[in-house]
């Protein structure tokens, strides 16, 4: 499918680098591509960003059928621009597509759509260390209709802007909120689905961990309150011993390409990673007996985030003396430099534009 491109007239002032914090400024230009049972996906097109024109009715308003994915773009010494594993949030994308009765995207054309529109904005990427483009693909309901079924119409768009670090204390440990009472998702929900409800789902316990002076919240399951799942915004591991634990993958944990790749590099290091059922009882158990020597968030915005602290019912526990572990700094220093071209990509992970 051929993708039009019509470039704006009035860009945009750009932000200095130091001034960028994440989510607030956008690109010059964005991707649109509209799907009907008629035509399936057509009208692929580059244009300057710009508001969306929805009718009041659109499904996705009313009964949340949307979907979305998040990646980077990363500038290199050189000057390159650098894409790290896009396939894989193409496939996730589809996947969440199946979950929500969305048609799915041919691959080439969101690939496409990826490296076209981030080559027309290449400029809106950041020079500085820690500091990328993030890529915001998202697929939304648009049929005007009134009523609880899949909708027929959608719209497939990516939208781009120049982020800082995602959390204020960056790589620094963060302090986490173990949440006892909300529920996030169950197995058979859609928790392995990058779905906008999701995070709606979450949105109240995140305010009262705020609140509490935490960053995030750690999400138990939701049948036992037992087992851990994930942070709002990451997939999360434990350090405990000479072994790496995950909550394994069970249909409401979000399957991370930070995860995967995090995974993949500590295989690779001949390091003990599993995946299986943890416990948030077992983990303090394990600080108890001082085998608990770090834990860690990974996801694409913040890559690692340490965690320092966690306040399970009133129960606090400081985790490697508030400080950054080893096997935490190793995989972000790891995956920054793949990704930001310092380091070889031995695993072929890396497009360059």
């Amino acid at each position: 499918m051929m993708i039009s491109v019509e470039k704006t007239k009035n860009p945009k002032q750009k932000p200095h680098s130091d001034q960028l914090v994440f989510g607030k400024v956008f690109s010059d230009h964005m991707f649109i591509c509209d799907y009907s049972p008629e035509k399936g996906w057509h009208d692929a097109r580059i244009i300057p960003y710009q508001n969306l024109q929805i009718d009041p009715s659109v499904m996705t308003i009313h009964y949340g059928q949307s979907i979305f994915e998040g990646l980077k773009a990363y500038r290199t010494d050189e000057g390159q621009v650098n894409l790290f594993r896009p396939i894989e949030n193409i496939r996730r994308l589809n996947e969440s597509c199946k979950r929500l009765c969305i048609p799915p995207i041919d691959e080439e054309l969101g690939l496409e759509a990826i490296r076209k529109l981030v080559d027309i904005d290449r400029d809106w990427v950041p020079e500085e260390d820690g500091t990328s483009l993030y890529i915001r693909p998202f697929i939304f309901a648009t049929e005007p209709h009134l009523g609880v079924r899949p909708s027929k119409n959608y719209s497939f768009v990516i939208i781009t802007g120049p982020v800082g670090a995602y959390y204020k204390e960056g790589i620094n440990p963060v302090r986490i909120y173990v949440e006892p009472n909300y529920v996030r998702a169950v197995k058979g929900g859609l928790g392995e689905a990058k779905a906008s409800a999701n995070y709606a789902a979450s949105l109240k316990a995140q305010v009262e961990a705020n609140e509490k002076g935490y960053t995030q919240v750690l999400w138990l399951d939701g049948v036992e309150k037992k087992y851990i799942e994930e942070v709002g915004t990451m997939n999360v591991f434990f350090v405990i011993g000479d072994e790496v634990f995950t909550p394994e993958l069970n249909g409401s944990i979000l399957p991370g390409i930070t995860r995967k790749s995090c995974i993949e590099l500590l295989k690779s290091w001949g390091l003990n990673i599993k995946e299986r059922r943890i416990s948030i009882q077992e983990v303090y158990e394990a600080h108890e007996k001082g085998q608990l020597k770090e834990v860690f968030g990974t996801g694409t915005a913040a890559v690692i985030s340490p965690v320092g602290e966690l306040n399970w019912n009133d129960n606090v526990i400081t985790i490697n003396d508030g400080k950054t572990g080893p096997i935490s700094q190793r995989l972000y220093d790891t995956l920054t430099g793949i990704q930001y071209g310092k380091l070889p990509d031995e695993f072929g992970w890396v497009e360059t534009l």
